[in-house]
C-alpha cells in the first residue's frame, strides 16, 4: 500500500515536471503561460469562502501565494496520477502504456476549463479572455503533454525503481 502511494506520487510529480519543462519552453518561445502564484492566491482565498473572482490578478494577494500555487500544482498532478491508476487499473503502473495516460491527461483539461478559469474570472472555456479558442487549445495541448508525462514517469519509475 505504501509502495503504491509512493509510486503514484512519483508518477504525478514526474508528469508535472515534464509539463513544467514544456511550459518553460513555451515561455522561452514567447508564449504566455499561467502564473502559479495566481493558483496560490485562489487557494489562499478559499478559507474565506471566496471561490469566484472577477479577475484573480486583481484579487488581494495572500502571503506565500507563489509557494502555495506550486504546492497545489504538484498536489493536483499527484491526484491526477491517482485518477489514472483508478481508471486504468492498479496494474497499469507495473506495465504502463501511453494511451490511457494521454487520455486521462487530455481529460484533466476539464479542471482548468470548467473549474479554475471560471473561478479565477476567465470564464468557462476561457470565454472572458481575448482569445478563448487559442487558450482552450493551449490548455488541451498542455494537458496532453501532462498525460504523456504520466506515461513517461511511470515507465521511468518501473525501469528504475519498479
Amino acid at each position: 500500500m505504501t509502495q503504491d502511494i509512493i509510486r503514484i506520487a512519483c508518477i504525478g510529480i514526474g508528469a508535472t515536471l515534464i509539463m513544467d519543462a514544456w511550459l518553460v519552453l513555451l515561455r522561452r518561445l514567447g508564449v504566455p503561460t499561467l502564473n502559479f502564484a495566481f493558483i496560490g492566491r485562489w487557494v489562499g482565498h478559499l478559507p474565506q469562502r471566496r471561490f469566484f473572482h472577477d479577475a484573480i490578478a486583481k484579487a488581494q494577494p495572500v502571503p506565500g501565494e507563489a509557494a502555495l500555487g506550486w504546492i497545489t500544482h504538484y498536489a493536483i498532478g499527484i491526484a491526477f496520477a491517482a485518477l489514472l491508476v483508478i481508471l486504468a487499473g492498479s496494474q497499469w503502473p507495473e506495465n504502463p502504456t501511453a494511451l490511457p495516460a494521454v487520455l486521462v491527461g487530455l481529460g484533466t483539461v476539464a479542471a482548468p476549463l470548467l473549474v479554475m478559469q471560471p473561478a479565477m474570472g476567465a470564464g468557462v472555456l476561457a470565454s472572458k479572455t481575448a482569445t478563448p479558442l487559442r487558450n482552450c487549445l493551449r490548455s488541451l495541448v498542455n494537458h496532453g503533454v501532462f498525460g504523456f508525462g504520466l506515461f513517461l514517469a511511470a515507465a521511468l519509475y518501473q525501469h528504475i525503481g519498479g
